[in-house]
């Protein structure tokens, strides 16, 4: 697997989370954020067993964008 850190929060305390990354390999993007946990926001998804919720910044959305930009117009 070839994993590129795409970038960390800025503002995160101690540089510690959250990150993204993307897999070359795979052509996805892995996000490591706040897991939410119980609570009324929860509730209101439809979550598989499968899969998990997390939140991430709105300001990380700059570095899913900065992909875009690098890989050039015919994306």
């Amino acid at each position: 697997m070839a994993l590129r850190r795409l970038g960390k929060d800025p503002e995160s305390k101690d540089g510690a989370s959250p990150t993204i990354y993307l897999d070359d390999e795979t052509d996805t993007y892995l996000v490591q954020g706040y897991k939410v946990n119980g609570g009324e926001r929860r509730s209101q998804m439809d979550i598989p067993d499968h899969e998990d919720v997390i939140e991430l910044p709105r300001r990380m959305v700059q570095f899913f964008l900065e992909v875009k930009r690098d890989e050039g117009p015919d994306v």
